[in-house]
């Protein structure tokens, strides 16, 4: 809880009554790894904040490829943005990869919460303005940066969880096959 209000607190002062209010329309909820948060076809109606863990958003081509769009780790949100905002059925999944501590906000008790504290609407439109640039720069990376190039960035962009990730996972966020990852990683250590 300390985390969200650290992370609020980066662009918005608040009162500890605001803070308190902020906290009340939360619910934070354990889950174990492969528990399904999100399934395409549903409404996502919570938006996710991770504790701890690694969640991640990805969706399907033809019922068997996955493409992984996002991962959320500690300190970050995650959401089936189109569904969440509109509360119309979505897309994507939203998978925990790694056991998670999520505190979670309902679209209902965001927009009251916007009503009752107006600061936490300047905070989520700031969050939502960094995410349209972050994926600009993805697609933009995705179309002229090799895959080496597009791994090095996610490397340094998570650095904490690179180790932890099922490479075909990987693979998928870098939009590419999880043989041609395996044979770029071999050819990046080796140097052949």
């Amino acid at each position: 809880m300390d985390l969200l209000l650290s992370s609020i607190a980066k662009h918005v002062s608040l009162t500890k009554e605001e803070q308190q209010i902020v906290l009340e329309s939360f619910t934070t909820t354990r889950y174990p790894a492969k528990t399904k948060l999100l399934l395409a076809g549903d409404v996502c109606v919570n938006s996710c904040f991770v504790l701890s863990g690694i969640l991640r958003n990805y969706c399907l081509d033809d019922q068997t490829t996955e493409h992984t769009m996002s991962f959320a780790t500690t300190n970050w949100w995650i959401a089936d943005m189109y569904s969440f905002l509109s509360q119309k059925p979505g897309e994507s999944y939203i998978e925990v990869v790694e056991d998670a501590i999520v505190m979670t906000i309902s679209r209902d008790h965001q927009l009251a919460l916007f009503d009752r504290v107006p600061k936490i609407e300047r905070y989520f439109r700031i969050l939502i303005e960094r995410s349209l640039v972050a994926n600009q720069q993805r697609l933009m990376d995705n179309m002229r940066l090799t895959a080496e190039e597009r791994y090095e960035r996610f490397c340094n962009r998570f650095p904490e969880i690179k180790y932890n990730l099922p490479q075909k996972q990987i693979a998928s966020y870098l939009g590419i096959t999880p043989e041609f990852f395996s044979k770029m990683k071999k050819r990046l250590l080796t140097g052949k």
